[in-house]
């Protein structure tokens, strides 16, 4: 590829917000000569690549800006350690059903339990998913609610 038509594809790609693209032409055009590429061939890895990196950045964004307390996922849970959990009925909320359907989850049990390390594991899905997380603890609402009653923020509903 001619070094011309390599500073106008990075420039263009840059004016486009495609940084990834911009960054590594050289390499995806090597791959496509190395593969035989077709055209349709090298623009559909240009695109995977490109939406690929904006969505991990999407999802690194988005657990940066969550407030989890971790980043566990559900593979990192020891089933062992609660034995009367049932792993299936944790697995089946992990598809996010229950945001689908615009549901509540409620994690319920003593302190220990690892509802935490679940409700995380479930938040770090669903950041990966393409929704918008945010980590609270009951205490924290209880808190702001007070503090909005106080400054006369809160709004009563009858």
């Amino acid at each position: 590829m001619s070094e011309l038509v390599s500073t106008r594809i990075r420039n263009t790609a840059g004016k486009l917000s495609l940084p990834h693209l911009a960054e590594t032409i050289n390499e995806f055009t090597r791959r496509a000569d190395e593969g035989k590429m077709g055209y349709l061939d090298f623009l559909d890895l240009v695109l995977s690549e490109e939406f690929a990196v904006r969505d991990d950045r999407r999802f690194r964004q988005g657990l940066r800006i969550s407030r989890l307390p971790h980043h566990k996922t559900l593979d990192e849970y020891d089933f062992s350690f609660q034995p009367d959990l049932d792993p299936r009925k944790v697995k089946d909320l992990a598809t996010l059903s229950f945001v689908e359907g615009k549901a509540n989850a409620a994690l319920l049990g003593p302190p220990g339990v690892d509802k935490t390390h679940i409700a995380v594991a479930l938040a770090v899905a669903a950041c990966r998913a393409g929704y918008s997380i945010y980590f609270t603890s009951l205490d924290d609402i209880v808190r702001n609610l007070k503090a909005a009653e106080a400054a006369g923020r809160l709004i009563r509903r009858r």
